[in-house]
């Protein structure tokens, strides 16, 4: 295995040059050297830099008015050692640096393997200027770093993955297994090192519809698998489950997170947002919606507390306090809730997110109220903050418990922590950047360890991939949160149910409560949890484990345990406020029978302020859903959703599960697949239609099933249409519908057929997206710059941010992508906007990239664009010409190719 080791003593090197190191030299310590080592010494000779206003700039604005840009020395960036010194802390703390420049760069995340290896996120082509140039360069990497000798110092590492465009997080899954995204890309990909060298190898596709678009401090990011095993993210209003079956899905509210996701010992789940400065959606589970609920931030939470005083944040004067610090959170990044066991106790189980622009790591204090969550600064009264620093160059954008039991803070360490969309000529922001010269000090990044004096750190090394799953149960009463998740997780993906009996024991005997709710998470994650001990436990003297047994309960009635709603009617009624409000958002995802009645009744018993706060909203919720359904597809798609949703009810739902999750077995197998996020499903509708048609038997993936798909071809083409449409666009899927013209000519074409399919047969013949791949040639006849940081990329077509020609289109203008090996293509879609569709196009194929032979044409419409042909040749080229010529350019993104 390729690994790089840093010393921690002095050493005399004749054989290593770096950068920042002269050779023959002795070596210092990364952690005293000195990033100013590396600029141009001229930046601290006097005159300096004079920063004119822009022209045309409004001095009398808000974000103007006061500015002062007289001539000021440049930042100075300093060592990890040196920067220790600019911390102010809380009594008895301590910062130390684990890892700094150069063995790591521009890192914006950790997360720590089942073995206590520490993964980071190196996003190495964040602003590395003041413009973004090169932002999308595929230069980012995950690097793995590990404390071989335990000495409390990351010393040996391996790059785990690299040649990432701008990468949206890193997340261990399994040993030698990490989950990532990378930026304008829809696709969460696993990265497996399948030989043990410490890279990655093997990508498999994990889940889709994720992604989007934007600059990159708007997109999704921080994939967290959480205590009831869904996975978040911000952005999304959905959120993804592993299964032995495949991945799941099921619709959330809207996260208003930006950079960080994070949960509590209880299973809440806070999202960061970024520009709003403030933790989002930390009342509520964010599966059962968005409330307002006033108050939840007390009087005077927005207000930092800054020793930096440069007024250099994108707010301008309108933001800033007469000694030129920032007044109102801006630029908000990176979360923890602090789980360990070796800080104080007081600190346990409370939230922590950093502010990078004030250059603080900020303490969140949770007071409850019938049943209701308001938070505030610890410190505000001393107007502080937890972490402060007077160095202008600690950017704090992310923290975490780690294996040892303490927290881990990560600092970008930089000039700029602002996109470039908002330093751009005429912003307030450049100029206050080009004053102090921060746009030189790029391409740094230190990780602390944060202790507490008396407490030592925990010096037990994980080793949870080489132990048995019943060898990992025993985590699950470790005092440190970290462990307990991972054990959780590990137990899941091995499906190893020869723990449930060790699990029901911890559930039902323990007096520790954790370890009881972990347990009982890990048996819903293992399909063995029973409704027998949920009832059992919704009797239970702790409220808390009651609310965690109605949490749970949720999925038994998903698999087709109705009965539960009985419980649910009469734990609404629980003497404990919180146990009670859980039924009411229980009962109301779950939209049990006369659900209406039930929330009305229970805000008129229940005078506690979550029943008559969020009771109110979720009765707008339901009307407001009976108004969407009637309103969110075309009258014939909804037609064909009405039709389709009466028939899986009366008939599908029996094998497939009343909420499209797959209907258990004795055994908690299932007897048919889910269709909740079915990549099967939701890939070409073509699988789907042949399967409704002919039949299917066969392993699925390598997985068998208890019940056997039979030919539905004696129902009509609308019947086939309306069933596929429906399960394509309900439980938590977003897919185009089918016709039954399309029905139609997919039964004529297969008329022949006596069997029914066998799977891999099926699968051999329907058309297959291809993913772009690197060694893909992609030109065009023209191409337009897709906004701050990019280039005149034609791939782009394939992600979110999408190409367009620079200029109307015309005729004749092309788009072609080159193979490295010939397929049967077969079908393109490309989604083009509102405007930007080709007014006419026709589709080319070639085997050379000479002779081309037209094989489709089509006219672009608004939005989703599709054409399919027949070619019996297979084909290394593609192109799409323009025919006709029209006033707005001609754009295409999410660009699929289909091969047979």
């Amino acid at each position: 295995m390729q690994q790089i080791r840093i010393s921690k003593n002095l050493i005399l090197s004749c054989g290593i040059s770096l950068a920042i190191f002269s050779s023959c030299t002795p070596e210092k310590s990364p952690f005293d050297v000195s990033p100013a080592d590396s600029l141009d010494p001229k930046r601290m000779e006097a005159p300096y830099p004079a920063i004119s206003i822009p022209e045309g700039t409004d001095m009398e604005s808000p974000r103007w008015k006061g500015i002062d840009l007289t001539p000021q020395p440049p930042v100075v960036p300093v060592s990890a050692n040196e920067e220790l010194k600019s911390f102010v802390l809380q009594p008895g703390y301590k910062l130390t640096p684990i890892l700094s420049e150069p063995q790591i760069r521009e890192p914006a995340a950790i997360q720590f393997d089942g073995n206590g290896r520490m993964y980071v996120l190196e996003l190495r082509t964040y602003m590395q200027d003041i413009d973004a140039n090169g932002e999308l360069m595929p230069t980012s990497r995950i690097s793995r770093w590990e404390d071989t000798d335990n000495d409390g110092i990351y010393e040996t590492s391996v790059v785990f993955l690299d040649s990432l465009v701008f990468p949206r997080y890193v997340v261990p899954f399994g040993k030698n297994t990490i989950l990532s995204m990378e930026s304008n890309e829809d696709n969460v990909y696993k990265y497996t090192d399948t030989d043990g060298d410490g890279k990655a190898d093997k990508k498999e596709l994990f889940a889709t519809g994720l992604g989007r678009s934007g600059n990159v401090e708007h997109q999704t990011s921080f994939l967290t698998w959480t205590m009831d095993n869904w996975m978040y993210s911000t952005y999304n209003s959905k959120r993804i489950r592993w299964t032995k079956d495949g991945v799941i899905q099921e619709p959330t509210g809207n996260p208003y997170g930006q950079w960080g996701v994070t949960q509590d010992n209880y299973g809440q789940v806070w999202f960061q947002d970024g520009a709003g400065g403030v933790p989002q959606n930390f009342n509520l589970p964010i599966v059962y919606g968005n409330f307002g609920i006033k108050g939840q931030y007390k009087d005077g939470f927005r207000e930092p507390f800054s020793l930096v005083k440069l007024a250099d944040f994108e707010p301008g004067m309108r933001e800033t306090k007469p000694d030129g610090s920032l007044n109102n959170v801006t630029g908000s990044a990176g979360n923890d809730v602090f789980r360990g066991d070796r800080l104080p106790k007081e600190i346990q189980n409370k939230y922590f997110y950093g502010e990078p622009v004030a250059r603080i790591v900020r303490q969140v204090n949770t007071e409850k109220s019938e049943g209701l969550s308001y938070i505030q600064n610890p410190y505000r009264e001393a107007q502080s903050e937890f972490i402060q620093s007077t160095d202008p160059l600690f950017r704090p954008v992310d923290m975490a418990t780690a294996p040892d039991g303490t927290m881990y803070i990560v600092d970008m360490y930089r000039g700029i922590i602002q996109q470039g969309n908002w330093t751009q000529d005429g912003s307030y922001l450049r100029t206050k950047i080009q004053q102090y010269q921060m746009d030189d000090i790029a391409g740094n990044g230190r990780i602390w360890r944060l202790t507490y004096e008396g407490m030592e750190r925990n010096t037990e090394k994980p080793r949870m991939y080489e132990e048995t799953s019943a060898e990992l149960v025993r985590h699950l009463s470790n005092p440190n949160g970290w462990w307990r998740d991972q054990a959780q997780q590990l137990i899941i993906l091995n499906q190893d149910k020869s723990v449930v009996k060790d699990l029901e024991n911890l559930v039902n005997t323990s007096d520790n409560e954790l370890a009881r709710i972990h347990a009982l998470w890990t048996l819903e994650g293992l399909n063995s949890l029973s409704v027998d001990l949920i009832r059992k436990l919704m009797k239970d003297s702790n409220p808390k484990i009651r609310i965690q047994a109605l949490r749970a309960s949720e999925s038994l009635y998903k698999y087709g345990e109705k009965s539960l709603a009985a419980d649910f009617r009469t734990m609404v009624k629980d003497a404990d406020v919180e146990v009670a409000f859980q039924a009411l958002l229980s009962g109301y995802i779950l939209n049990i029978d006369q659900v209406e009645e039930y929330i009305k009744t229970a805000i008129k018993e229940n005078p506690a302020q979550s029943f008559q706060v969020i009771g109110a909203q979720l009765l707008e919720k339901i009307a407001e859903q009976k108004k969407l359904a009637e309103t969110q597809f075309a009258p014939q798609q909804l037609a064909l959703f009405n039709k389709g949703k009466t028939i899986f009810d009366s008939y599908c739902s029996t094998c497939h599960g009343v909420k499209g999750l797959g209907t258990p077995t004795g055994g908690g197998e299932l007897i048919a697949p889910a269709f909740s996020g079915s990549p099967r499903l939701m890939g070409h509708p073509e699988y789907a239609v042949k399967t409704l048609l002919h039949g299917l038997t066969g392993a699925l993936d390598g997985k068998e099933y208890e019940g056997v798909m039979i030919a539905m071809d004696s129902n009509d083409d609308e019947y086939i249409a309306s069933v596929v449409s429906y399960i394509r666009n309900d439980f938590g899927n977003s897919g185009s519908f089918v016709s039954p013209e399309f029905v139609a000519q997919l039964r004529k074409e297969t008329a022949e057929r006596s069997g029914t399919y066998d799977f891999d047969e099926l699968v051999g013949e329907i058309p297959k997206a291809l993913a772009l791949q690197d060694n893909w040639k992609i030109t065009a006849s023209s191409t337009a710059l897709q906004g701050v940081g990019s280039t005149k990329d034609p791939s782009y077509a394939f992600s979110f941010k999408g190409w367009k020609t620079d200029g109307s289109q015309e005729a004749g203008m092309w788009f072609q992508i080159e193979l490295p090996k010939e397929q049967h293509l077969a079908e393109i879609q490309f989604d083009s906007g509102e405007k930007e569709f080709p007014k006419k196009y026709k589709v080319s194929l070639s085997s050379d990239g000479k002779t081309w032979t037209e094989v489709a044409t089509g006219e672009g419409v608004p939005g989703a664009n599709k054409i399919h042909w027949t070619s019996e040749n297979a084909v290394r080229f593609l192109k799409i010409d323009a025919l006709e010529k029209a006033e707005e350019p001609w754009a295409m993104k999410q660009l699929v190719l289909f091969a047979r």
